[in-house]
């Protein structure tokens, strides 16, 4: 697996770049084929924290974690951490929902796993709840506005300029985020 690794308002030093790739080459025993393209991580200072972002495209599925800490070095082991309990939760649905082809042929069946996780998991996928809502087209700025008055991180609606489905959500950073569908 090819790794970029960037760093903003950071220099990546050689043995943070080491590091970060140790790291990574971990999950690639959990992987029977190699990702579409190459892990990109970005080190990031802000304040206090340290943060990494990691994304890994692979075929039908993307691996995306984020962890903020006080230290670079815990901030990369918990995003590691991360990425493996999504590779081994996106196993578990594989083995168990699509036994032919499709999404399992990108999980390694000899990987570290244990049945405990994937018991916890199993209660993670059902649907508690359901609901239905017409909705009524509007602009970005009267999605938010709406997402607001609920006090949601995120609000579905009818864009009536593109005339598609897209989801407005609130970031981390408190600015706001749009997700439009193709």
């Amino acid at each position: 697996m090819n790794i970029n690794i960037r760093g903003e308002n950071l220099e990546v030093t050689g043995a943070l770049r080491e590091y970060v790739e140790k790291k990574l080459s971990r999950l690639e025993r959990y992987l029977d084929i190699p990702p579409e393209s190459d892990a990109h991580v970005t080190l990031r200072v802000q304040k206090d924290r340290q943060n990494v972002e990691v994304t890994i495209p692979l075929r039908g599925a993307v691996l995306r974690a984020e962890e903020k800490n006080p230290d670079m070095y815990a901030s990369i082991d918990l995003v590691v951490d991360k990425l493996e309990g999504q590779i081994r939760k996106h196993k578990t649905k594989a083995n168990r929902k699509f036994n032919k082809g499709g999404i399992r042929n990108l999980f390694a069946e000899n990987g570290d796993s244990t049945t405990a996780i994937y018991a916890e998991d199993e209660d993670e996928l059902e649907v508690v709840r359901t609901k239905k809502f017409t909705m009524k087209p509007m602009d970005v700025e009267e999605a938010i506005l709406q997402m607001n008055l609920i006090g949601h991180t995120f609000f579905v609606f009818a864009n009536m300029d593109n005339n598609q489905t897209n989801v407005v959500y609130k970031r981390d950073d408190g600015r706001y985020g749009l997700i439009e569908t193709l």
